[in-house]
């Protein structure tokens, strides 16, 4: 008898704490599954009974890898609660902002997390004497991805100074044109990424399933539309409890979700399959160049989307910067008159479409909070995908056949602490 008995604890280059168990004899699987064995956490309960001003600085600490993100998230349901509208200055800066977490994230899995596997290493260690100007590379985009945040906000993790209705501190219009020269030059090392992904093998699988992003019919979207569905089509953000359906199961901290099919996908492969119409000439060609045709439904190819969103992220960026410079910046009254109400934001955060509903009282104070995170979105289909691909390749080496799953999960780019919020009580 062949028996398969991979347990692989805790899956490496995430963020978390996730496993991988695998049983088969002769062919026959008799145990698969993602566990999510991360500590929940509680962001949700320490939201209540807090000041509205407090709640985006909390609320960025669910994730120091997508602290925009979740501030970004944060700020625009507060605002939508008291009915306040950001000026086109905020809305151009709060874009620009964003784009240095897009750039940021994207280039850490990229080329930090997920190019070993594809060039046969543990790490990106070992890079530094095969492939040192790659790694220079990588680190120079991530340091102009970081002082890019740090101009308009303070700092890339837990920023400073946005917050409802603008920005406490506006950066220097000569800030914003060194970085603009300095983002002209990234476009020159995205194309030698590209060079080097184009050599990249890419695992051969297609699993289609739901895809579901915001859509923005004037943008490629990352902080405003509606929900978009491939099964679905358009979804009004306040109506996100219907799309997301959160459940739990037995072996994970972390809820599962589903919407028209058993699970759905978030994320940059979901966005890219629903918005690359919209993306910028270079992001176009790059995704040309790498083979990234809409729609694909090769979840392996989530960092090839991933390289095709940084960029469009730096291209947008020089563009925010030019309008910036040409119509300069004021300083704006940010004072905020809030009101009782709910709001729900929904952004799209690296990973994948993030929600914030937020309910306030008649004095600014948080009475009820509710986030629903990308990753716990995806982990359904992690599950799906490893059910189809495991038989695909169950008469490979047990080694083979282990690192494949951790490439899959590793694919997603899965920031697992932020997803769990299961809390397990035992009565005696």
């Amino acid at each position: 008898m062949k028996k398969i008995n991979i347990s692989v604890h805790q899956v490496t280059r995430v963020e978390g704490h996730g496993n991988i168990v695998l049983n088969a004899t002769d062919g026959k699987i008799e145990e698969l599954i993602w566990e999510v064995a991360e500590s929940p956490r509680f962001f949700e309960a320490m939201f209540r009974g807090r000041n509205y001003q407090d709640v985006p600085h909390i609320a960025s600490r669910i994730c120091g890898i997508c602290s925009i993100s979740h501030t970004t998230a944060s700020i625009q349901a507060t605002e939508a609660a008291f009915g306040v509208q950001p000026s086109q200055q905020t809305l151009l800066l709060r874009k620009l902002l964003y784009n240095a977490e897009i750039m940021e994230s994207h280039v850490l899995h990229a080329l930090f997390l997920a190019a070993p596997d594809f060039l046969g290493v543990g790490s990106v260690f070992p890079l530094v004497e095969t492939h040192k100007d790659v790694v220079l590379m990588a680190l120079r985009l991530k340091k102009l991805a970081y002082n890019l945040a740090e101009a308009l906000a303070g700092r890339k993790t837990h920023p400073l100074s946005c917050m409802v209705g603008g920005f406490a501190k506006l950066p220097k219009l000569s800030e914003l044109e060194a970085l603009r020269n300095r983002l002209e030059d990234a476009l020159a090392d995205l194309d030698i990424t590209v060079d080097l992904f184009k050599t990249l093998k890419i695992p051969d699988f297609n699993r289609e399933t739901e895809y579901i992003a915001l859509k923005d019919p004037k943008e490629y979207a990352f902080i405003s539309g509606q929900i978009a569905s491939t099964d679905a089509g358009l979804v009004p953000v306040d109506k996100y409890l219907e799309v997301t359906n959160e459940f739990c199961v037995p072996h994970s901290t972390a809820k599962y979700t589903k919407n028209k099919r058993d699970s759905y996908m978030v994320g940059a492969l979901a966005r890219f399959n629903i918005n690359h119409d919209q993306l910028l000439p270079r992001a176009k060609r790059a995704a040309i160049e790498l083979g990234l045709n809409a729609p694909c439904h090769n979840p392996f190819m989530i960092t090839v989307a991933q390289v095709v969103e940084t960029f469009h992220a730096v291209e947008d960026s020089i563009y925010l910067i030019d309008q910036m410079l040409a119509r300069g910046l004021e300083e704006e009254d940010n004072l905020t008159k809030f009101r009782a109400g709910r709001g729900i934001a929904a952004v799209e955060a690296p990973r994948g479409i993030l929600f914030h509903d937020y309910t306030y009282d008649e004095n600014g104070i948080l009475t009820e909070g509710n986030c629903v995170i990308p990753t716990n979105q995806n982990h359904n289909n992690i599950q799906k995908d490893m059910e189809t691909l495991v038989p695909l390749i169950l008469s490979r080496p047990e080694d083979e056949i282990r690192h494949t799953l951790e490439m899959l999960v590793r694919a997603y780019d899965p920031c697992i602490s932020c997803s769990t919020h299961l809390l397990q009580v035992s009565f005696k």
